[in-house]
């Protein structure tokens, strides 16, 4: 592709308050961020307070060279914030705040604008526990350009998910990402058995997905595409804690993805990329510079 991949990243925003301080933190910020490191235009639609967090996790996010002239901001709801609890093993514990900015996010005129020229919209479930803020992602989802990659990062948080929800997402979505957790709450849904690659083979087929990946933490992953099973196993590392991990892993598969990398090269991109993130504190760290290469490469 002679020109950056345009991404479009619609959600949540929010202040992850980890035990060693607050992060700026949400999926679809994380996901930008990731995106524009590994060389995307990439843009996000989201909605803060205009509270002094708010102000900040703009700032940070222009920093890091994302586009948020589709964040709009509240006199009337707060910043988001999410308390997280890491165990001994590094993995997060989520306590979600209700009631805030970002369940008031809109489908602008410079939102709208921004997904139909996009070759990627990425959306989860998160950010749909508001009825607007659903109405207003499936209308964004639904005006992107036929050829883009529509990527639901499913990102279940109890209590914030329904089966509706979920799949109206599946619906919307030509792209698929999952963790080994979130299966079993799917194959409940929609009544599916056998193995794991039997289950996601059905939610592929039954919602014409082309693409549909299974992240397995330190085990690794399995990626579906096009009817044939890629698998890469996980990456030894010292964790210091997984915030983040996810949201780069479906980062650099997307970016892998747009471009038509073999799915093992880009399978291995995302699982060092996720890896790494492991070994450092928060979401977005610096990634260095030998993972970035070969995106641009």
């Amino acid at each position: 592709m002679s020109r950056p991949v345009r991404i479009v990243s619609l959600g949540e925003v929010l202040w992850d308050l980890l035990p060693a301080g607050p992060q700026l933190g949400g999926a679809p910020g994380n996901f930008a961020c990731h995106c524009r490191a590994l060389g995307a235009d990439a843009a996000l639609v989201s909605c803060v307070g205009t509270d002094e967090l708010g102000t900040e996790a703009l700032r940070r996010l222009a920093v890091r060279g994302v586009d948020v002239s589709s964040v709009s901001r509240s006199d009337h709801a707060p910043t988001g914030t999410v308390a997280v609890e890491v165990s001994v093993d590094g993995q997060p514990k989520f306590t979600i705040r209700e009631n805030v900015a970002w369940d008031l996010l809109v489908a602008s005129e410079t939102a709208l604008r921004q997904v139909a020229a996009a070759d990627v919209v990425c959306f989860g479930s998160l950010a749909q526990r508001s009825p607007a803020a659903r109405d207003a992602i499936r209308q964004l989802v639904q005006a992107a350009p036929a050829h883009a990659l529509k990527v639901c990062d499913i990102n279940l948080r109890a209590p914030f998910h329904t089966a509706e929800v979920i799949a109206g997402s599946l619906e919307w979505a030509n792209v698929l990402k999952l963790n080994e957790t979130e299966l079993p709450i799917l194959a409940m849904q929609f009544g599916l058995s056998g193995s794991a690659e039997s289950q996601l083979g059905q939610i592929a087929e039954r919602f014409g997905l082309h693409t549909v990946a299974l992240t397995l933490g330190a085990a690794g992953s399995r990626v579906l595409r096009n009817g044939t099973w890629t698998f890469e196993p996980g990456r030894a590392v010292n964790v210091v804690d997984a915030v983040g991990a996810g949201d780069a892993y479906t980062a650099a598969l997307v970016m892998g993805l747009v471009q038509d990398w073999p799915t093992a090269e880009l399978l291995a991109a995302a699982t060092d990329i996720a890896a790494y993130v492991c070994t450092q504190a928060g979401a977005t760290p610096e990634l260095p510079a030998e993972l970035v290469a070969r995106f641009f490469n």
